[in-house]
């Protein structure tokens, strides 16, 4: 079932994409759109990407609102399917509302400088040149691995255990499991070790050993940091973001039907 919103206020915002921009064209006349800074909801044209790069502008701006995505893009897995002729304000209104809490990410690096970023996707560590990384990955101030070797690891929420982490033949989460993904990228040693659930109320702090010899950079999204000395990743609970879509096409149900994809 959908819900009825009562939203009156949609921003717009379009992708650089051909079909974007030929598909707000199409809604520039339907509805009275108004600046993020009043809109109720916003509406994102485009691709995942995109969707990802509109949500982290309203993160840090500190203007949090319901975003309802239409795929103009290529996988769309955060977004509706456009359908012509469907009035826009009516879908919004009528769609179902998900929240996402992102990950936040406090890295430190060798020189002793702290960053602080959110990821919706995942907080991903990689290697910065061709020796592998050998990483210390602790849970709530317990070391659980006192050494990986690996090319990185990741940490997934449940909105992103299907991107990069799926790649790294990490588990698919569903939606409201409440459970992190900590997923190694082609690890060497424990070579039979294959990551973890977490339940998301843990902490996890990740120290690169080797520094010097093996650096490591921290991604969170799109956002990298390089040269890292330790890495703590949690949930940024004051800090959920809602996604909004069509009745039968919600994220949940994306999540469970990807599980079956051949």
């Amino acid at each position: 079932m959908g819900s009825n919103h009562g939203f009156r206020k949609l921003a717009l915002e379009i992708s650089d994409t051909a079909k974007a921009i030929e598909t707000a064209r199409e809604l520039q006349g339907e509805h009275d759109w108004v600046p993020i800074a009043e809109a109720d909801a916003v509406v994102a044209l485009g691709g995942d990407g995109f969707m990802l790069s509109v949500l982290h502008a309203m993160l840090d701006r500190g203007q949090i609102l319901p975003c309802y995505g239409v795929n103009r893009g290529t996988v769309g897995f955060l977004m509706n399917k456009y359908r012509h002729g469907a009035r826009i304000l009516d879908k919004v209104n009528r769609s179902r509302s998900i929240g996402i809490s992102p990950l936040r990410m406090e890295a430190v690096t060798q020189d002793g400088q702290r960053h602080v970023e959110c990821a919706i996707n995942e907080v991903s560590l990689l290697r910065e040149k061709r020796q592998t990384a050998k990483l210390e990955v602790s849970v709530d101030d317990k070391v659980r691995i006192k050494e990986l070797v690996a090319d990185g690891v990741l940490v997934a929420t449940p909105a992103g255990s299907t991107a990069y982490n799926l790649s790294a033949n990490g588990p698919i989460l569903p939606l409201d499991s409440q459970l992190l993904a900590l997923t190694p990228i082609s690890a060497f040693r424990p070579r039979r070790w294959s990551g973890a659930i977490l339940p998301d109320r843990a902490s996890i702090r990740i120290t690169v050993n080797e520094p010097d010899k093996r650096p490591v950079a921290a991604v969170a999204d799109q956002k990298e940091v390089r040269d890292i000395a330790e890495v703590s990743i949690e949930i940024a609970r004051d800090s959920e973001l809602t996604l909004l879509f069509d009745p039968g096409h919600s994220l949940d149900e994306r999540i469970v039907a990807e599980q079956f994809a051949t």
